[in-house]
């Protein structure tokens, strides 16, 4: 396990810090800290503040993504997702919420609007070649691997 500083912002006060539901849940709930109800017309989207900061690890990013209830019950659901927080960020988590239901959805302070996964990067560089090696799939994309996908 790793610890990682967060800072509550103003705006966060009196709401409780990111944390996992159930003790294998993989990610951490993140909370609404609005001012006042949001509401989110279909077909609408909004940056919505979490009022905490974070100071993730050199190695390490932070993965926003939706909740399944949210999206099953409500067609609520993160619009870059997963939204990714680099380690060298130090601003607000913002999470920017799209409504694809056919109802308006209200967001409410200290509502539970989406999860953060901590994940380690892998530090990566790419070297240019003047072809690449054969494998079974080939240049195959899209629906390449059969029936269903």
């Amino acid at each position: 396990m790793i610890a990682i500083p967060v800072q509550r912002l103003a705006h966060g006060s009196g709401l409780a810090l990111p944390e996992r539901a159930t003790v294998d849940s993989a990610g951490l709930d993140l909370l609404a800290a609005v001012a006042g109800d949001v509401i989110l017309a279909p077909g609408g989207r909004a940056l919505i503040p979490t009022g905490i900061a974070l100071a993730l690890p050199a190695g390490h990013e932070g993965q926003v993504r939706p909740r399944s209830g949210l999206a099953l019950k409500h067609g609520v659901t993160v619009l870059n997702s997963p939204g990714t927080i680099d380690a060298d960020y130090r601003g607000e988590i913002g999470v920017i919420l799209i409504n694809l239901g056919e109802i308006p959805f209200t967001v409410r302070r200290g509502e539970r609007i989406a999860q953060l996964i901590i994940a380690v990067v892998a530090d990566a560089t790419l070297t240019e070649v003047a072809s690449l090696p054969a494998s079974e799939r080939g240049k195959g994309g899209f629906g390449s691997t059969g029936p269903g996908g």
